[in-house]
């Protein structure tokens, strides 16, 4: 894929927190409709990324565009208005609250037919969470935690959406629900890059996949090329897209951790 064809494009960002490099030369692409699996261990800049794209850390070098727009230090409220949404690690959900007032929280905006249209679509990719609207976040299982937690983002109707380690948390059964029950629904209705640290699951269904480790993108690849494995050795690609799981470009070969799958 070119950045040209791409609905959200990072083009060579680097950035970190008070002087201290997290991201270290990240490109990164994600067509319309595509789901797009980052993953890498602990401290690889996953989340950083995230923070990056959605305005919350501003990048020392780089540019980010969205549908062709120049986004990179846009405030987080405008990026989100214009069609990003992330949904975090750890829910952020309030749990005193109850559902309905939790999913009220990312539908500012909307007028009331508005807001009962989406209500009514939500409830439709959610069944589970249909009569439960009054009861408190707190009192719900794992699984329906994060199912309020992705409606809630999911509310605002984005046009690309991102998901830090979704399946955090859940028993593995309850994991392999979310990706059968939603994250397959939601194939092609919306662009998606997902973070797991168990990730075999979502490689299976990933349309293109990013390594990360130490910053930097070292490994990059489609649904049809070999998928990284445990201690494997990867070049970091090239600042544009290199050959489907494919390393290539620079000098230093760094080892991709072993970490959960």
């Amino acid at each position: 894929m070119t950045s040209g064809d791409a609905i959200l494009s990072v083009r060579s960002v680097s950035a970190g927190y008070g002087g201290v490099p997290v991201l270290r030369d990240v490109s990164l692409d994600v067509g319309e409709g595509e789901l797009v699996a980052l993953i890498g261990p602990n401290g690889a800049g996953k989340t950083t990324l995230y923070n990056v794209i959605c305005g919350v850390v501003r990048p020392d070098s780089g540019r980010i565009y969205f549908m062709g727009r120049d986004i990179t230090g846009l405030p987080p409220e405008r990026i989100c208005r214009m069609g990003i949404a992330l949904l975090p690690q750890g829910r952020g959900l309030f749990p005193s609250l109850s559902v309905r007032d939790n999913l009220l929280l990312g539908a500012w905006g909307l007028d009331g037919r508005q807001l009962r249209d989406r209500l009514e679509s939500i409830y439709s990719l959610f069944p589970a969470l249909r009569g439960k609207e009054k009861r408190r976040v707190g009192s719900l299982s794992g699984g329906e935690q994060q199912m309020v937690a992705i409606a809630r983002a999911l509310i605002s109707r984005p046009k690309v959406l991102m998901l830090d380690e979704p399946s955090a948390g859940l028993a593995p059964i309850v994991m392999e629900n979310l990706y059968d029950s939603v994250i397959a629904r939601l194939r092609g209705t919306v662009s998606m890059v997902i973070t797991e640290h168990r990730y075999r699951r979502l490689l299976e269904i990933a349309d293109r996949w990013y390594v990360m480790e130490g910053g930097s993108v070292v490994m990059e690849g489609g649904s049809g090329a070999r998928r990284p494995r445990r201690g494997e050795r990867a070049r970091a690609p090239r600042s544009g897209p290199g050959s489907a799981g494919t390393p290539s470009g620079a000098n230093r070969a760094p080892r991709i951790k072993a970490y959960r799958t």
